[in-house]
């Protein structure tokens, strides 16, 4: 094992989005994790969310099959479990029965609306949890509102704060011996990431009106523009120093310089730097502000990623088991992180390989 978090053993019960990627990124920092999987369950979709565990096929309608569990979690730090509330209870898996089994154990519940609340037993998809944020209201064109991906409640709302949570469970157990429950919902940690919008907000820096704020592209300098070749390229000017480079690059005149942030020449300044761009290539255009401190760069879909220079000297994509995939993020000078395939292990190997770890 590698990584800054090798000592760190988890049993993960296996499941969807945010708690697998939550638990991909600590076993990339080298925790020793145990995914606990139904008879039949494993979907090859989910190669690199999946990777760096020790699989484990269970039962859990069996007696058999919880006593495992019971096995694992009485020697684990940690807990992950993404199921509705109430699910573990009745399994007889809940924080009450795990946390008297084993008193330090941080038992990570990773939901979409929390264990609390009116909508708590219900369904939903990062699309939903995010609408009540404020977030999903906030981006896309004017016209209506645009799901970004499921990156920003499923995985940073929710996987990121799950594993800060863990972390920091953790550490107060190894000071008091004291475990606990982290519970983690998706529309706390959206909104929690909304903080900056708040604060703009607040200071009535911020409209709820799409493409009318500075980061929603609403100004022309934080904008996504077409090329001639259908490409496009994102532009990200904010200081005036920038700015005067993208103004000087794509060759407008310098009357725009001094009326950067007047909104009322918003418009008239985004038609032509639409029509600049739309003269060129996509590669043209990343020539012309290549090396510069224009923050103007080429979107790239996902096949070009790996290939783009400074993304290949980095190595950011890894071609780790033949399956291009992230790298581990992020990265440390002593105790670097590494991908690691899984593997299919029984309940005494987990336990003899957590055991030689004391």
């Amino acid at each position: 094992m590698r990584g800054p978090l090798s000592d760190l053993k988890i049993v993960e019960m296996a499941g969807l989005g945010p708690a697998p990627f939550a638990c991909m990124l600590l076993a990339d920092l080298g925790a020793d994790i145990v995914t606990i999987e139904r008879p039949g369950a494993e979907n090859p979709r989910y190669r690199v969310l999946g990777r760096g565990r020790r699989k484990l096929s269970l039962d859990l309608k069996s007696q058999s099959g919880i006593d495992a569990v019971l096995a694992l979690v009485a020697e684990a730090d940690c807990l992950v479990e993404g199921f509705r509330p109430g699910v573990m209870e009745r399994l007889g898996l809940g924080p009450d029965q795990l946390i008297a089994l084993n008193p330090k154990l941080v038992y990570g519940r990773m939901t979409g609306w929390g264990q609390e609340g009116p909508m708590a037993p219900m369904a939903g998809h990062d699309i939903n949890y995010l609408s009540l944020t404020g977030a999903l209201h906030a981006i896309g064109p004017a016209e209506r509102p645009v799901p970004p991906l499921n990156l920003v409640a499923d995985f940073g709302g929710g996987a990121m704060y799950l594993v800060m949570g863990l972390l920091a469970a953790t550490r107060h157990a190894a000071k008091t011996g004291e475990g606990q429950v982290v519970d983690c919902a998706m529309v706390d940690g959206a909104s929690s990431l909304m903080g900056m919008a708040w604060d703009m907000r607040n200071a009535g820096q911020w409209d709820d009106v799409r493409e009318a704020n500075m980061l929603d592209g609403g100004a022309p300098y934080y904008h996504v523009y077409e090329t001639s070749d259908g490409g496009f390229m994102a532009v990200g000017a904010i200081e005036p120093q920038f700015f005067r480079l993208l103004i000087q690059l794509t060759g407008l005149p310098d009357s725009y310089l001094p009326i950067q942030d007047d909104r009322t020449q918003w418009p008239r300044l985004k038609a032509d730097l639409a029509k600049a761009f739309g003269s060129r290539t996509r590669i043209e255009w990343t020539a012309v502000f290549d090396g510069t401190d224009a923050c103007v760069t080429p979107v790239l879909p996902m096949g070009e990623v790996a290939a783009y220079p400074h993304m290949a000297a980095r190595a950011t994509i890894s071609p780790a088991f033949n399956v291009p995939q992230p790298a581990p993020a992020p990265r440390f000078s002593v105790t670097p992180g590494a991908i690691r395939n899984a593997e299919s292990v029984s309940v005494e190997a987990a336990i003899a390989a957590w055991a030689a770890k004391k």
